[in-house]
């Protein structure tokens, strides 16, 4: 076991051309991903937490549920809806990093939503009669609930990370893991571990680890600062 240790530390310290190539794959899938969810999850959460109608808990009730669905089931899903007989077939992203970006999408956006609504519910509780004395329009209070509430929503950000970066199922079906181009840290990781291979393993594992930990960091220094500065 520490001989692996130290053979996985020697393939991080010569910047291994596999390893590398792994691990930019994923941070390029798991961070557009990122990217597309938050854009397409705050907008649904900062709604949901402003208006009233009739079906809204419903669609709560889908968010909190989707939150927790397993991976594989969105992989399936994805899968079926890329394949060639499929509706999506014509795209020919199957097996592509395109088509787990999309996998990834559909993990991250309702967790982001969920997380986001309940933290902008509060804010809107307490500025709502504000809001509507001064007969703002919608969009514009919209824009300043998300960016008064910009410290509390690195949470669901962070969340949203970490459900895509540190995601295997999804992506390992839709992107069929194939070396030099859909390999992630997560497949490769499993793939190698079932293999023998633990130096890479542990190495990519490291790296992994280490890019949670450094997410994690800076939204911890974020939330001091804007405890320091807002009170």
């Amino acid at each position: 076991m520490l001989n692996a240790f130290q053979d996985a530390l020697s393939l991080l310290a010569h910047f291994n051309t596999s390893l590398i190539g792994i691990v930019l794959t994923s941070l390029q899938v798991s961070l557009t991903a990122l990217l597309i969810g938050c854009v397409l999850g705050l907008p649904l959460g900062a709604f949901l937490a402003t208006e009233e109608f009739r079906s809204k808990k419903l669609i709560v009730v889908v968010l909190n549920t989707l939150m927790g669905v397993p991976t594989v089931i969105v992989g399936v899903v994805v899968y079926l809806l890329l394949s060639r007989s499929g509706p999506l077939g014509a795209w020919g992203w199957l097996f592509t990093v395109k088509g787990m970006i999309l996998a990834q999408i559909l993990l991250t956006t309702p967790l982001i939503a969920a997380l986001s609504r309940q933290i902008l519910e509060d804010s809107w509780k307490i500025h709502r009669d504000s809001f509507l004395i001064l007969h703002l329009p919608r969009l514009s209070y919209l824009k300043w609930l998300l960016w008064d509430c910009r410290f509390s929503l690195t949470i669901a950000i962070l969340a949203g990370l970490a459900r895509a970066i540190s995601e295997v199922g999804a992506v390992m079906i839709v992107g069929g893991n194939i070396d030099h181009s859909t390999r992630t840290m997560t497949t490769a990781i499993a793939l190698e571990t079932s293999k023998g291979d633990l130096p890479l393993a542990l190495a990519l594992g490291i790296v992994l680890l280490s890019i949670v930990l450094l997410a994690n960091l800076i939204t911890f220094v974020v939330r001091q600062i804007a405890e320091r500065r807002y009170g």
